[in-house]
């Protein structure tokens, strides 16, 4: 059966002009308000998501997500700050106007409505929402899909140009409120929503998705699929088989922890495995 997504254009395509893409995540550091945050000036935390930047670019990864990685534990959407936004904001342009790249958001957790106003200030091109449709437990509680208002926000802001890259079957936290649906229905659900592109993830960060999960999430929908968690050297190739991206982080950083710095060698290692399959596409 044809899905809603049926002879929509790729995502992938429009915003990196090619049909796979490998995207790395900016892990920013704890900003203003977060538990974490001892008082590091903004500039140093710019620098730092800089320093990652220009590690992935010259890599060769052909875009990025800024997160605010380092605000753990991570607040629900009602929660979190203007000033969340703003600092986001600050270093999505910084990172744009340096290195002129596509772009994506990600505000954690789940806040699609403050990820929309700092894509639009910064001039990113995506949002990535964890749970765009139906509801979850997460670490955080319950979340619920955010994709009425935020899609009803991005309307307002006149900013329908800006993608959104949903995960379906989301890490982090319990399904059972939904284990009478399959990961094909909530998938569909994802699409049906106007998502514009749909991300497998593994359990939780660093841990992959597996193979039959992705293609139970492939056979439902024709939107394009990436991979958003626990992506190695060992697998990329198997994954870009099945898939149009990754999303990519701690396999990168040093000692392949993902609070740590990003580190070039380890970019240049993984792009060189992957290029065949991106070569392929």
């Amino acid at each position: 059966m044809a899905s809603i997504s049926a002879g929509k254009s790729s995502a992938i395509q429009d915003i990196f002009s090619r049909k796979k893409a490998v995207i790395g995540v900016i892990h920013c550091e704890a900003f203003p308000g977060a538990p974490k945050y001892q008082g590091k000036p903004l500039p140093a935390i710019i620098e730092r998501a800089l320093r990652d930047a220009e590690n992935y670019i010259s890599g060769g990864v052909h875009g990025l997500i800024v997160e605010n990685h380092g605000d753990i534990p991570f607040a629900k959407p009602e929660d979190i700050g203007p000033e969340t936004a703003a600092f986001m904001a600050v270093i999505t342009e910084k990172i744009r106007e340096r290195f002129g790249v596509p772009l994506g958001i990600n505000v954690l957790a789940n806040a699609a409505i403050p990820a929309f106003a700092t894509a639009l200030a910064g001039g990113a091109d995506f949002v990535r929402v964890n749970q765009w449709a139906n509801a979850y437990i997460a670490n955080e509680g319950f979340i619920e899909g955010a994709a009425a208002k935020a899609l009803r926000y991005r309307s307002q802001l006149r900013a329908e140009h800006i993608r959104v890259f949903a995960d379906s079957h989301v890490k982090h936290g319990s399904h059972a409120i939904v284990a009478d649906r399959s990961i094909q229905e909530l998938t569909r659900d994802v699409d049906f929503f106007d998502a514009d592109a749909v991300i497998a993830t593994g359990q939780r960060t660093g841990d992959s998705a597996t193979l039959d999960e992705i293609d139970e999430i492939r056979a439902a929908t024709e939107l394009p699929l990436l991979v958003g968690s626990g992506v190695t050297p060992v697998n990329i190739c198997q994954i870009l088989e099945r898939t149009q991206g990754v999303i990519v982080a701690s396999t990168l950083k040093v000692d392949g922890v993902w609070w740590n710095e990003v580190e070039l060698a380890r970019v240049k290692h993984f792009m060189s495995v992957a290029q065949a399959a991106l070569e392929e596409a």
